[in-house]
């Protein structure tokens, strides 16, 4: 499984700098790196399934001693890596052109990771479900219905979820993270299995 984990990194290593130059861009137009972490997690899966498709990698990977279900979860477990590597690049980033870390508390990082998560947790089965186009039309729609809510409907969102991360990032309940970082995970887990059965019934 490690090597499938590998595998996503490496068919992106032309990209990586390029990665790192824009999470610098970023950093130095203020974007906060709790957005910056969570874009750039997300992108890295994204992609990751999109050489696997153009390349008709599946067909390949079944060919080879893995399972079905190594190979969904070498997604699950590499989103996870994904995720602390961004996590690095753009704390490091951050430490060098403002000179802080100050916005990568354990309760940023928290919520990072959580994020991310839940996201994934939504992504990946439909991955496996359906072509990728479908999804490239879907992310387009939740784009355009995004940027009517902000036009017509709600237009300080930006500004209530920017509130909502400052909130959350102030609670103190130890009773509250404990049942949010539970449920998180039960809902990954949930994701995973159901993922592994829509790969399981797929043919190649």
């Amino acid at each position: 499984m490690v090597n499938l984990i590998l595998k996503d990194v490496l068919i992106q290593k032309k990209v990586i700098l390029f990665y790192i130059a824009t999470i610098i861009i970023y950093l130095l137009a203020d974007v906060s790196p709790i957005l910056i972490v969570f874009v750039y997690s997300l992108t890295f899966i994204n992609m990751a399934f999109s050489y696997d498709d153009k390349d008709n990698a599946n067909i390949l990977l079944n060919s080879l001693p893995y399972t079905r279900m190594e190979i969904v979860t070498s997604k699950y477990v590499g989103a996870l890596i994904f995720t602390a590597l961004f996590l690095m690049i753009t704390y490091i980033g951050n430490y060098l052109i403002n000179g802080t870390g100050t916005s990568f508390s354990w309760k940023a990082i928290l919520l990072i990771i959580g994020l991310v998560m839940v996201a994934i947790s939504f992504m990946l089965p439909i991955f496996y479900k359906f072509k990728r186009q479908y999804l490239v039309i879907a992310a387009g729609a939740l784009i355009g219905i995004y940027l009517v809510t902000i036009k017509f409907l709600v237009p300080n969102l930006n500004e209530i979820l920017r509130e909502l991360t400052q909130k959350f990032m102030t609670l103190q309940e130890t009773q509250m993270y404990f049942i949010a970082i539970l449920s998180i995970v039960i809902l990954y887990i949930g994701s995973w299995l159901l993922s592994i059965r829509i790969y399981t019934r797929k043919a190649f």
